[in-house]
């Protein structure tokens, strides 16, 4: 197995461990532990191992490493859907649109009251 390069070389193990301490992210705090046995020079799938995660993940954020940094290993958060409630709608359309989606009458059982908040009219049938 071929060494992994660590191009970027401004912290040292110590340093990474010590930020690593610091993480508030679990995950991060692994990869920056990660990559400091590497420098230290243990092998790639030892130091994968040993930090919980395959040789080619620790690869992929050896490459994330170099070319951003500690900033690098912290997750990213997913772009995920756009919201549909845009500056756009009147501010009365998002009060009833977020009193649908959270009926309080409905955690209570009062239908009653559900039917008085949603302005749904329901026919119950006995």
């Amino acid at each position: 197995m071929a060494a992994i390069e660590i191009t970027r070389k401004n912290l040292t193990a110590r340093e990474l461990r010590a930020a690593a301490v610091k993480a508030r992210d679990a995950k991060a705090a692994r990869r920056m532990l990660a990559i400091a046995l590497v420098l230290e020079g243990q092998g790639r799938k030892t130091a994968a191992e040993a930090c919980g995660m395959d040789r080619q993940t620790l690869r992929d954020w050896v490459h994330r490493y170099n070319a951003e940094g500690l900033a690098g290993l912290n997750n990213r958060t997913a772009p995920g859907r756009p919201s549909r409630l845009t500056a756009a709608i009147s501010p009365g359309r998002r009060d009833r649109a977020a009193k649908k989606s959270q009926p309080q009458a409905a955690a209570t059982g009062d239908l009653r009251d559900y039917r008085a908040t949603s302005g749904v009219l329901h026919q119950l049938k006995l």
